[in-house]
């Protein structure tokens, strides 16, 4: 029976060695066919635009974003910004109200607050939703509270909204600043899914995306009732909401493939917080509807899965199965590196591929503890909150 099982487990190895590779070929293929997008010559803004920001406990963060934010090179009377406070009980609330107070002028875009006693809810998506009811702008732009935006940042998105008609946005988000190693690796691993982001938009074969760096018109907000149907899900107020727009708009959806559209964003300073987020983000997969965004997510988790697995189970086969281990480990190694070789090169980050071969340990690692945390632990914490 111990041979049987082996058996099988060893071909469903050696199938998942090969599937690999050809995965991560075909997103680097569709990634150099996806252009990079250029401002069109002469192009001048039309679009109004309404930036909201969600934020939570960021009283370190949110004074930086919004200066970052009225430094756009955009015009002040086409954008404004509403920052909703998501029942914060640090002094983020004080900070946006300062900042109003004293950077509020004439010629300036008007900044405005949004308190928690007017949303409708708590949680990003109750955040979001209300922000954009009061939004005044054609065009609705999402980043998070601890992020900072390129001064061109407003200009490729609305560029490439108007010189496509989109019905939705998605653009790159990097962090910057690391400290340490952990830090360093979840930069590196980032641009390999922005990669993969891109790629699975170009070739509509993976609705992904970040809420950290989004665009849609309003009206397709109304038009799909918000986050009606994914509400009671705790993340996805830009995967799920994007899978309701590629079911009306398939083919309205894009990536702005541009280091000048890409916002920067502080990584978790620690494993703890780390691996919150990322079950937070695995907790959703249940709810997608692209069966081959699901079998990507899947194959990826089972080839980390079955490293592991291997280990111990070279005790029953008397080490003779040792070929299959070396082999899952050397062709994931090899498809990771040219992934995030490409990514970090497109990013200009390609100092970070120093720390390749112990961000490659932390990516299985943390793939099989996120993969096998998310379908048995239902709760988890965001923003010091207990969400489901």
């Amino acid at each position: 029976m111990t041979d049987f099982f082996l058996d099988i487990f060893s071909w469903m190895s050696i199938g998942v060695i090969f599937i690999y590779p050809i995965l991560i070929r075909r997103y680097l293929v569709t990634w150099k066919r996806l252009p990079e997008w250029q401002i069109p010559k002469n192009w001048q803004p039309k679009t109004s635009v309404s930036i909201i920001i969600p934020a939570r406990n960021e009283e370190n963060n949110i004074e930086a974003c919004l200066q970052s934010i009225l430094g756009l090179n955009y015009p002040a009377v086409l954008f404004d910004v509403i920052v909703v406070d998501d029942h914060s009980d640090d002094g983020t609330k004080m900070i946006i109200e300062s900042f109003i107070e004293k950077f509020s002028k004439p010629g300036s875009p008007e900044i405005f607050l949004l308190p928690s006693k007017d949303l409708d809810g708590r949680g990003k998506k109750a955040a979001l939703t209300s922000g954009i009811s009061k939004a005044k702008g054609t065009l609705i732009v999402t980043t998070d509270a601890d992020c900072i935006v390129p001064e061109n940042w407003l200009n490729y998105l609305v560029s490439y909204f108007e010189d496509n008609n989109a019905a939705f946005i998605a653009a790159p988000v990097n962090f910057y600043q690391e400290k340490n190693l952990l830090e360093q690796f979840q930069s590196l691993d980032y641009m390999g899914m922005m990669l993969i982001t891109g790629a699975g938009i170009h070739g509509k074969f993976g609705w992904m995306s970040n809420g950290a760096n989004l665009a849609y018109p309003k009206t397709v907000f109304e038009t799909l009732n918000g986050f009606l149907g994914v509400d009671h899900i705790a993340s996805g107020d830009d995967m799920l909401f994007m899978q309701k727009v590629a079911e009306r708009y398939p083919d309205q959806i894009g990536f702005v493939k541009s280091n000048n559209a890409t916002v920067l964003s502080i990584a978790k300073p620690n494993w703890h917080s780390f691996l919150q987020q990322r079950i937070r983000w695995a907790g959703k997969t249940g709810a997608y509807r692209q069966p081959q965004l699901v079998f990507t997510q899947s194959l990826v988790f089972i080839y980390c899965a079955f490293i592991f697995l291997w280990i111990p189970l070279l005790f029953f086969s008397g080490w003779t199965r040792l070929w299959i281990l070396a082999g899952m480990i050397a062709v994931k190694y090899l498809a990771d590196y040219f992934l995030l070789k490409t990514a970090s090169s497109f990013f200009g980050r390609k100092e970070l591929m120093k720390i390749f071969p112990k961000a490659e340990w932390l990516h299985t690692i943390y793939i099989f503890l996120t993969g096998l945390s998310s379908m048995v632990k239902k709760k988890h914490v965001w923003k010091d909150r207990k969400v489901k």
